[in-house]
């Protein structure tokens, strides 16, 4: 995954929703030794989740012959069943999201033109006349722009599923001080990832993570182990948070910027995670009685409270992740270009073009209209399944971390391309 999120979310899902995007999930440290508070507190910090607005979605196009699901075994979307969709200019909702869209295709068009569609539903040359128009097209009238050049195809049964995601603001350090005793680690370089494919014509496709011991190859410290301190001293130490919750949160997201002591920030992204399993929290919490709520807000409650239980649930999960430094724009998303907030949205490339437009109808109003398929998540998993990116900040974690929604998606391709697609 990109940013990572990893991936997850209705009331029980919400709170999936806020510990799955990244795929894998981070350390919580009991408190101890971590000294007086920092004198940078993260801004913007969102205790609630922001109240959903109501939306009556509009319904997914009847299959033939009527189904419940892809078919399990679907290898893409193409296999997975295509209807051809309804005209779309009267479908777009009007407003900013449109405008930022046309922003974010216009930066997917270099990587959308050349990529491989795991799809199966476009070819890179597909695009070339799209992308062509939108390098000059004038957003103010960006509706036009998706209307007039693409059409729709509902895959599968087209009824969506849509979490979200932001980028964190935490307190953080770049050195070890009063206040910030949470280490942020580095990929540590013994992490070797294994391609099985090289091994067995039956296991291409699969990859495992481990490290080399003497003549085995086995698998990485688990996530209490990493805890414990398996890998200090070993100058892996990218930065030091300051709030062993909000870290976590970070880790989930699988990106986010450290707020400096000195007022300055540091951008730290995705680098990779030890190999193992994860396990979701969330869940587990609910499932326990320990929350009733699903919201990531109400998780973090729950762990501020309860911190030493908090730690321990944690380490059922044996999954961690390490991290870089980020310079230039971003965040970045599975595309390697930046994600836009309130456009962007990680989806299955398996069943979505990365680089195509989305169109959702939801039954909340947020999330409604054209996104950019920019990004992908460890649990964004199967047809129809989407997960929204908000941005960073208070407004934007409030919005991301309450985000569960259903109604209905349509996949837009360039013109001609369903035809295509129906002659095969």
């Amino acid at each position: 995954m990109s940013l990572r999120r990893s991936g997850w979310a209705p009331a029980a899902w919400a709170l999936a929703a806020a510990l799955l995007l990244s795929a894998c999930a981070g350390g919580l440290i009991p408190p101890g030794t971590s000294g007086p508070a920092p004198t940078r507190p993260p801004r913007g910090g969102a205790e609630t989740a922001a109240p959903p607005v109501p939306s009556t979605p509009r319904p997914a196009l009847p299959v033939t012959p009527p189904t419940t699901t892809v078919p399990a075994d679907s290898a893409n979307a193409a296999s997975a069943g295509v209807a051809r969709g309804p005209d779309i200019a009267d479908l777009i909702p009007p407003g900013e999201r449109s405008r930022k869209a046309l922003q974010a295709f216009r930066m997917s068009c270099p990587s959308l033109m050349k990529r491989n569609d795991q799809s199966g539903l476009t070819r890179g040359t597909d695009w070339n006349s799209a992308c062509a128009a939108a390098s000059s097209w004038p957003e103010a009238s960006a509706n036009e722009f998706f209307s007039r050049y693409f059409e729709a195809v509902q895959v599968g049964e087209g009824k969506a599923f849509v979490t979200g995601y932001y980028e964190p603001e935490i307190a953080g350090s770049r050195t070890r001080q009063p206040g910030y005793e949470v280490p942020i680690y580095r990929r540590p370089p013994n992490l070797i990832d294994a391609n099985l494919g090289l091994f067995s014509d039956s296991l291409k496709g699969k990859t495992i993570r481990g490290k080399v011991d003497g003549s085995n190859f086995i698998p990485f410290d688990d996530r209490s182990q990493i805890v414990a301190g398996s890998l200090a001293g070993r100058g892996l130490e990218l930065a030091w948070a300051a709030d062993p919750v909000e870290f976590f949160f970070l880790q989930v997201q699988g990106s986010g910027r450290l707020l400096l002591p000195d007022g300055g920030v540091m951008r730290i992204g995705y680098d990779g995670q030890n190999g193992r399993d994860y396990t979701g929290i969330g869940k587990l919490m609910k499932d326990r009685g320990l929350i009733q709520a699903g919201s990531m807000q109400d998780i973090m409650a729950w762990l501020r409270a309860n911190p030493v239980e908090g730690a321990a649930i944690m380490n059922e999960n044996k999954s961690f992740v390490f991290f870089r430094e980020l310079t230039g724009a971003g965040p970045l998303g599975a595309m390697g270009v930046p994600v836009t907030p309130g456009a962007s949205v990680a989806v299955d490339p398996k069943y979505v073009p990365l680089g195509a437009p989305v169109l959702l109808s939801l039954d909340r109003a947020e999330p409604n209209g054209i996104w950019i398929a920019q990004d992908t998540g460890g649990a964004i998993k199967g047809a129809n399944r989407f997960d929204s990116f908000w941005g960073a900040g208070g407004d934007a974690r409030a919005t991301a971390g309450g985000m569960s929604a259903r109604g209905s998606a349509l996949i837009l391709l360039p013109i001609g391309s369903a035809a295509r697609l129906s002659q095969n």
